[in-house]
């Protein structure tokens, strides 16, 4: 293949994949539906990007199936124009997680995979390896911020560290020489149709490990793992497991702790994005890192206190000084679980403090199937705002919108707001911590909100 095209090349993980073939010296071009900061990114970089569902937006050099490889992102419906006449014209058509496979058997990967954590951790145990001599390959789900990239590249590292993701059972495709389970909480309904059928692909991954590779399970899941021969399990979590942290210390705005690994324990790890629920992620990183024998005590304290953040993980936009200061903070949870993570993590950073949580559901088909634990997860929070719902990839299912959650919501300090109000209602709503949440596109209207209140 001597170019690549691309049917979705402004998700995220697609534009790492974009940029690494640019890195390699290959054409790239690339559909999507509407343009964006990445997007806008990919064109500066040299990816020919075009915006309309029409096969005369396809450069001709990229219309010859003997040396054309075509990636998309099953995010792309089956009715769009430039993939239906790929797959109908003898093109190599291959999925995202099929290149990322393709990668993990050419490299010793590192897959962290989980409904929730695995952008984090596998965005932690980048930083780690990219802060030591060995470096490393890293596809990440996020904006790591400080890189301004989701994408590592090293010519000489032997690691690769894969954001696995269980959507569509892409994660299926790996080959993990480490693979990691955060966590498997029911999602993505609509694809596995029940909570047995999830926690059989997250079994199933585990049987993908290299035979001299390891698995690292998160303390008190479901799943019953299935590694091959050979492969070697640990457990690791917040206080217990294989891997675990020990002597936690929160307080001025810091947390610190002792991580414990098996015969040892590396101290006074001080984490650079200081929320509760990043001591468990630092350990799962840590533990992927420390299985490939490159983590030293010093480049574990040096890594894990410079770690920048993730763009949308707890990412703060107003940070005002003192005991009434207001504060922004922006988060991509967008299932209930992680919701009230986020929701605990806030708390435990400002006691006392009145929380304002406004939330922008994701998906018909997830808003229908957790409904109820959506609401029974924003009740944890002081007031509650609902955004219209963002549908992503789906049709609208009759009778499902954010009101469906509204409704059930208990606390009556509730309001219906559409995006288009969001920032007018808020900047007069008096919050004094608000926390945007969601998946979708709300975190765009947050840099104007800020921009509002210094009015």
């Amino acid at each position: 293949m001597k170019r690549v095209y691309f049917v979705g090349v402004g998700g995220i993980g697609m534009a790492a994949l974009a940029r690494y073939y640019i890195s390699k010296g290959l054409p790239v071009a690339g559909y999507d539906r509407t343009p964006s900061a990445l997007t806008a990114e990919l064109s500066a970089e040299g990816v020919m990007v075009s915006y309309e569902d029409s096969m005369d937006a396809v450069p001709t050099e990229f219309r010859d199936p003997a040396d054309t490889l075509v990636v998309y992102t099953p995010a792309v419906p089956e009715s769009n124009i430039p993939l239906s006449y790929f797959r109908e014209n003898g093109f190599e058509v291959r999925k995202r997680a099929w290149v990322l496979g393709h990668v993990t058997r050419n490299s010793k990967g590192l897959c962290f995979s989980g409904t929730h954590g695995k952008t984090t951790t596998s965005s932690m145990a980048a930083h780690v390896l990219h802060c030591g001599p060995v470096g490393c390959n890293a596809f990440l789900g996020g904006i790591l911020k400080g890189y301004d990239s989701n994408l590592m590249l090293s010519p000489t590292s032997p690691y690769s560290v894969i954001e696995a993701d269980e959507y569509d059972r892409s994660f299926h495709q790996l080959t993990p020489y480490v693979a990691v389970v955060n966590a498997t909480d029911p999602d993505h309904l609509d694809i596995y149709g029940t909570e047995e059928a999830y926690l059989e692909s997250f079994a199933h991954f585990t049987e993908l490990i290299r035979p001299d590779g390891y698995l690292l399970v998160h303390t008190g899941l479901k799943l019953v793992p299935r590694p091959p021969e050979g492969v070697k399990t640990y457990t690791f979590g917040h206080d217990d497991g294989d891997f675990h942290a020990a002597n936690v210390r929160i307080g001025d705005g810091t947390i610190v702790f002792d991580f414990v690994y098996p015969g040892g324990t590396i101290t006074d790890i001080e984490l650079g994005v200081p929320v509760a629920i990043n001591v468990d992620n630092a350990v799962a990183s840590l533990a992927a890192v420390w299985l490939t024998g490159t983590l030293t005590p010093e480049l574990a304290r040096e890594a894990m206190a410079s770690y920048p953040g993730v763009e949308r993980r707890f990412e703060f936009h107003l940070k005002e000084s003192g005991p009434a200061g207001r504060a922004i903070i922006d988060d991509y949870a967008h299932h209930p679980d992680e919701i009230r993570q986020s929701i605990a993590s806030v708390r435990a950073l400002y006691p006392g403090r009145k929380l304002t949580v406004a939330f922008q559901p994701h998906l018909y088909s997830r808003t229908r199937d957790f409904a109820d634990e959506f609401a029974e997860a924003l009740d944890a929070a002081d007031e509650v705002a609902l955004i219209d719902l963002y549908p992503a990839r789906e049709q609208p299912i009759p009778g499902i919108s954010s009101k469906t959650i509204f409704d059930k919501v208990k606390n009556q300090n509730k309001v219906m707001i559409s995006r288009e109000d969001f920032v007018d209602t808020m900047k007069n709503r008096n919050f004094e911590i608000l926390l945007t949440l969601g998946a979708g596109d709300l975190n765009l209207y947050v840099p104007p909100l800020v921009e509002a209140l210094k009015c």
